[in-house]
């Protein structure tokens, strides 16, 4: 054991308001994900990419040491044809859509550029740690050649209200905004 486990912190164990404040805002967030992820029915995600798989919450409790929450919409993980827009709430480091692109798929890159959107510049798609706290992204909307075995990936952070009527307001508003976007599929 090194220097820095040979103490329990017992002070922080057994802080129950602690515990309790960060269990209700983790609830709270659920419930936030879930009014946004009803208010975008199947039909329209089916509308938008033909194959989607619906909605999923997932959670967790150490991404990078910190909690996070993502909703999934679409969920096609294919790295060809596939799609999926991600909305991740990551405490301690912020509130972020991403939209995750097959090697088939496109939009025109200043569509995205223009809402707000940079362009991932990371090997690993699921390398949040380098994509955020890195910022391995680019603001250009020039592309550079879209590697065959990987996602694009576009991130955009969001603001956040702490009202989550408002909250949920935007983040319905945001994904909307996504939906209405052209795909260009070179299948």
């Amino acid at each position: 054991m090194n220097a820095d486990q040979e103490e329990l912190d017992l002070d922080l164990w057994l802080n129950q308001s602690l515990v309790q404040r960060q269990n209700q805002l983790k609830n709270q967030f659920i419930q936030l994900l879930e009014a946004v992820g009803n208010s975008i029915s199947n039909e329209e995600l089916i509308t938008f990419f033909e194959k989607s798989k619906g909605k999923k919450i997932s959670k967790g409790n150490d991404l990078l040491g910190f909690p996070y929450q993502v909703l999934d919409l679409i969920r096609d993980f294919d790295k060809e044809s596939g799609m999926n827009i991600r909305l991740l709430n990551w405490f301690g480091n912020g509130f972020f859509v991403l939209i995750f692109l097959g090697s088939k798929i496109s939009v025109k890159s200043d569509l995205l550029s223009n809402h707000g959107f940079q362009l991932g510049l990371v090997d690993d798609p699921w390398d949040f740690g380098a994509l955020i706290l890195e910022k391995k992204v680019s603001n250009s909307p020039i592309l550079p050649l879209k590697q065959n075995d990987s996602f694009e990936i576009w991130i955009k952070e969001l603001s956040i209200e702490s009202k989550a009527e408002l909250t949920s307001k935007i983040l319905t508003v945001e994904l909307k905004k996504i939906l209405e976007l052209e795909l260009n599929y070179n299948v």
